[in-house]
């Protein structure tokens, strides 16, 4: 066997794996080409969840291998049973701008369902590593987005599961977007290759999937494109 081809198939083999959330937003995106870059095999997971912006699953399906998924799972449940957010509710979606405490689009619960379906997967997969693209700094205010949350769950999967009990090695929740700015956020994804075209960012788009420019996702997105000094290459209604 070719010595070069020999190495490439021990590199793959040696290749850790890790459980990526991926909504086809730009956090999710960005923290996907992160991991990547980190020498990652990725497993994208996605969520249909009963969302009013279901656009983004379209795009998730869509782009998952794109961005590099060596699989991609999309995990289905009905949070509209429950309701309690403007996006799985009859409430409308802000348009005023990103205001005071925590606004109504906060999803109950939703990083920690998420996490969980994540960490389920990871122990099949025998991964240890799970990516989120949580950010506790150009964000909605959202409380399971801090980065003592992240690591509480950390601590929590390491107790709950048997890989963490038993595993050689600890189950690690990575967040590595939790602490920079959306502007910082989209100029590492460009450093990286990633299209931003191929995202989707917003709470309320239009039927073809354009979106709103005025919830609070779309103005913290144009925002940071705005302080990174580039341009949004997404259409807007």
């Amino acid at each position: 066997m070719p010595s070069a081809l020999k190495n490439n198939r021990e590199t793959q083999v040696m290749q850790r794996k890790a459980v990526v959330l991926y909504s086809g937003g730009l956090d999710s995106s960005t923290c996907m080409a992160i991991a990547k870059a980190e020498g990652f095999e990725l497993f994208a997971i996605s969520f249909s969840y009963g969302q009013r912006h279901k656009h983004e699953l379209t795009v998730a399906r869509e782009n998952a291998k794109k961005m590099g998924g060596a699989e991609h799972l999309v995990v289905e449940f009905d949070l509209r049973l429950m309701g309690g957010s403007a996006l799985t509710a009859a409430i409308d979606v802000p348009k005023q701008g990103v205001g005071e405490g925590i606004p109504v689009t906060y999803v109950p619960a939703r990083n920690t369902i998420f996490l969980s379906f994540a960490l389920g997967w990871a122990e099949v997969l025998g991964a240890s590593d799970i990516f989120i693209g949580v950010n506790a700094l150009d964000y909605s205010g959202y409380p399971d987005c801090r980065p003592e949350y992240i690591s509480a769950y950390e601590n929590m999967a390491n107790l709950a599961t048997k890989a963490g009990v038993e595993g050689a090695s600890k189950f690690k929740i990575h967040a590595p977007l939790i602490n920079l700015s959306k502007a910082d956020i989209i100029r590492r994804g460009v450093e990286l290759g990633v299209d931003y075209a191929l995202t989707h960012s917003c709470y309320d788009p239009t039927e073809d999937g354009h979106s709103c420019g005025l919830c609070d996702s779309c103005r913290l997105r144009l925002k940071g494109f705005v302080e990174a000094r580039m341009v949004d290459p997404l259409r807007y209604a």
